[in-house]
Formats: structure tokens, C-alpha cells, sequence
């Protein structure tokens, strides 16, 4: 491995903090959420678990946040005195957001009243879940509201004094897609998210044999930037639109640059810096048995379809992982000048009850290739030589033949010293990636003494 001088990481201070909320009051046919029916305590032990936890990490950390995301499922369908109790948590143990807080709202639990109340709760931005402004496709994509409260929903949150961003899905057979986008251009919107209707495994849309035909998802990932940019948006990331650059989204910023962030919540996924005994990334009650050896990713493949659907409220998580300090102090060198880990929180019932979550050793090259993963999302690209100095990995000598043959290939172009994915790139961005993966695989093979790609 070529190495740098290590000037590595970002510095220590965590500014973004991503709290999961899970509840959500339908099941969507395309992502099959499931209702958490407000039986017995649920969200009250949700509350108090949250309020743990918030302690925990900001006794733990140096948290000075810039941004507050509040996603998942639905939090807007909390009641006020729940929402209420969450924020107080976040803002007694974490602090607030200096720069911005977002709130992600569901159209049909929006009136002028709940969004004066979110507004004197500190949030300033609402991510609404518009998806469509067709009640047809509103009805095919399972949604419970109506075109008319999705217009209605944002219309108060701006009368609030909001910055919206409207989220809308593309892709879907017959969907008005023009129509729609000029129905949130009018409505005032400062920010769209554009995702392709991906079908999950397992989901009711996938048992029911709906599938989306390459056609309308080329169609709808060119019509929708031809038609926001036209009105006037910077297409600023690969499903992101704003009208300026006051509009894009500061939180979701942190992902795509290599920001640490907190993940709280059932599921929520965080990116912490190197620590050490005494701020252990083991954030459960009962601790983690050691391991010999933690596993490492050899195997992450991105989840990416093609048009970059990566939803706006989701931090990027990956990777098989254990929780095990030991072999995380051995391995990446915590405490002393070592490279940041992720740590993901488990699902709703085991995270109740105080389960750890797991961790993900990072090695030099996964900082490098989750760098490529996220910043090639960014009209603005990589900035190789500063990847470089928060790896230790001398990127240009040591993924030079990748990025020869991508740029050859059209799909990455240089720009100073960013590189960044070509509009042909950002619609193959998973095969730019896989390639970037694939020489670290075969890089590993040969530096193991192991015979086959992803020997590990």
C-alpha cells in the first residue's frame, strides 16, 4: 500500500447527529414499513431508550452539532408531547443544531397549528414526503394522502417559516412526471430529492410481480434534472436538487464528505472517530464478548441501483461488523492516531432492551473506496489528495489504473484535483464504484497470499 503523511482524519469534533424514529402509520407497498401501533408503552420506552442513549454519546463525545436529522419512518406522527420529550433528549444531552434541523414530515399529519409547534421547537427544515402530486400514482405507491393535502402540507410549513424539500418518486408507469415536478416548483419547494422506485425483495410490490422498466427509470432520471434545472435548480448530487446553494441539505452533506455523525435510534448508523477505553464504541448495557479477529469488509458492495436512490433521511450503513474493542483498539490503532469506525444500532425490539449494535473496523482502503461511494454522488466529485491524507492512502498511485480506465471509459473526469463521475457516470455510478471495490479485492488476494478475489 503506497502511504502519505498522516494527516488522516477529520478532526474529532462530531457536528451531525441522525436520530431514527420508527414509527410510521401505513405500510408503504414499496418499502413495506411496519406499523408500530401505539400499543402499550412503545413509544414511551422508545423515549426513554432514546434519552440513554443521547446521554451515553454526548457524555462520550466532543459534540458541538451543526445539524439535527429527525427520519426514519415518520416522526411528525409522534404527538406533540412526544416530539417534545425527543428534543428536549437531544438538546439536554447532544446540544442543537447551529446551522440547521431537520424534521422529515408525513403530508397527512401537518396543520397550521403542528407547524408553528415543530417551528418553536427548533426545526427549520421539513423533508415532506410528497412522492407524487398524481392522486393515481399516490394510490399505486399505497400513500394515504391526497395530491391536495401534499400541496396543503407544504403550503403551511412555508406559511411557518420553513425550508422545504419535497421528496418525489420517479419511475412509476404513468405517473405525470412533468406534472409533478412543476406542481413542486410551484409550490414554492427550495429542495427536491428524486429517487427511482426501487423494488425490494420481500415487499409487497415484489410478491405482487411489479417491477420497473429500465426505460421509465432512464426516462425519469433525465426528464427530472432537465426539468428542475431548467426551472432553476442546481443539480448538486445525484438525486439532490436546489434552487441555491443556502438550499441544499447541510446534514445530508456530512454523509457525502466524510463528516463523523451520530446515529441514535433503533437501526440509526453512525460515524464516529477513533476512541479508546474509556469511550467505547460498545454503547450497550451488557457489552460484547471478544472476538479473535473482527470481521473486515471485503464484500461491501454498495447498495446503488441505477439513478443513485439513496433516501434522504439514510445514512449510508454497510458491512458485516463486530463489536469487539479489543480487536478494534488492535486493528485500526484506537486511541492513537487511528482511523474512524461505524457503529449500527440493532432493530427496534433489541435495541429496547440495550443491545450493543455493531461495529465496523475501517481499514485505510474502506476509508478510501466509502469516499468514492459518497463524494462521487456530488456534482463537486473527490477530492483525491485530501482523501488521501484522511486515509493514508496514496489514492493516485494506488487506484491510478482505475481511474485511468473510468475516465477513458467517459464516466469520471478530472476537474482540478476533484475527480467526479461524468453525467454517464452518475446513471452506471454502482459499476464506477465496483470498479474502485474490485482492485481493492484484487489488491487484498495478492497482498494476503489468498488465490481468489475476496479471500478474506
Amino acid at each position: 500500500m503506497s502511504a502519505v503523511s498522516p494527516a488522516a482524519a477529520p478532526a474529532g469534533i462530531i457536528r451531525h447527529a441522525y436520530i431514527h424514529v420508527p414509527f410510521c402509520p401505513s405500510i408503504c407497498p414499496y418499502c413495506d414499513f411496519h406499523v408500530l401501533e401505539r400499543r402499550g408503552d412503545l413509544v414511551a420506552r422508545y423515549l426513554t431508550r432514546l434519552d440513554e442513549e443521547a446521554r451515553t454519546l454526548g457524555a462520550l463525545y466532543d459534540v458541538q452539532l451543526d445539524t439535527v436529522y429527525l427520519g426514519g419512518g415518520t416522526p411528525s406522527f409522534l404527538r406533540d408531547a412526544e416530539l417534545d420529550a425527543l428534543v428536549g433528549s437531544v438538546r439536554r444531552h447532544l446540544g442543537w443544531g447551529r446551522l440547521e434541523n431537520t424534521l422529515e414530515v408525513n403530508p397527512g399529519t401537518v396543520t397550521p397549528a403542528r407547524a408553528e409547534h415543530w417551528r418553536a421547537l427548533g426545526f427549520d427544515r421539513a423533508s415532506v414526503g410528497v412522492q407524487s402530486l398524481d392522486d393515481a400514482t399516490l394510490r399505486f405507491l399505497g400513500r394515504q394522502h391526497s395530491a391536495q393535502v401534499a400541496r396543503d402540507a407544504v403550503t403551511q410549513l412555508r406559511d411557518a417559516g420553513f425550508r422545504v424539500s419535497g421528496d418525489l418518486i420517479t419511475a412509476v408507469t404513468g405517473q405525470p412526471l412533468a406534472s409533478d415536478v412543476a406542481g413542486l416548483v410551484a409550490l414554492g419547494v427550495e429542495h427536491v430529492s428524486a429517487y427511482t422506485l426501487t423494488i425490494e425483495p420481500g415487499t409487497p410490490f415484489a410478491r405482487q410481480g411489479v417491477t420497473v422498466r429500465e426505460e421509465d427509470e432512464q426516462e425519469g432520471f433525465e426528464l427530472t434534472e432537465a426539468l428542475l434545472t431548467g426551472a432553476g435548480f442546481e443539480r448538486y448530487e445525484i438525486s439532490n436538487y436546489a434552487r441555491s446553494p443556502s438550499a441544499q441539505s447541510r446534514h445530508n452533506r456530512a454523509y457525502w464528505t466524510g463528516e463523523y455523525f451520530l446515529g441514535l435510534g433503533p437501526g440509526g448508523a453512525g460515524y464516529y472517530p477513533p476512541t479508546n477505553r474509556d469511550a467505547s464504541p460498545n454503547l450497550g448495557r451488557g457489552g460484547a464478548a471478544p472476538d479473535d479477529q473482527p470481521p473486515t469488509n471485503r464484500d461491501a458492495s454498495p447498495n446503488l441501483e441505477r439513478g443513485g436512490a439513496v433516501p434522504d433521511d439514510q445514512p449510508p450503513t454497510n458491512r458485516d461488523a463486530s463489536p469487539n474493542l479489543e480487536a478494534l483498539e488492535a486493528v485500526s490503532g484506537v486511541g492513537a492516531g487511528g482511523l474512524p469506525f461505524r457503529r449500527t444500532n440493532p432493530h427496534l425490539h433489541e435495541w429496547l432492551a440495550g443491545g450493543a449494535g455493531e461495529v465496523e473496523v475501517l481499514r485505510p482502503e474502506d476509508v478510501v473506496t466509502d469516499a468514492v461511494f459518497m463524494a462521487l454522488r456530488l456534482q463537486e466529485g473527490m477530492h483525491v489528495d485530501l482523501v488521501s491524507r484522511r486515509s493514508g492512502v496514496d489514492v493516485r498511485a494506488r487506484y491510478g489504473a482505475v481511474l485511468e480506465e473510468q475516465v477513458r471509459l467517459g464516466l469520471l473526469e478530472w476537474a482540478g484535483e476533484r475527480v467526479r463521475a461524468t453525467p454517464q457516470g452518475w446513471w452506471v455510478l454502482n459499476r464506477v464504484v465496483t470498479a474502485f471495490l474490485e482492485a481493492d479485492e484484487v489488491r487484498g488476494s495478492d497482498e494476503d497470499g489468498v488465490g481468489e478475489v475476496g479471500g478474506r
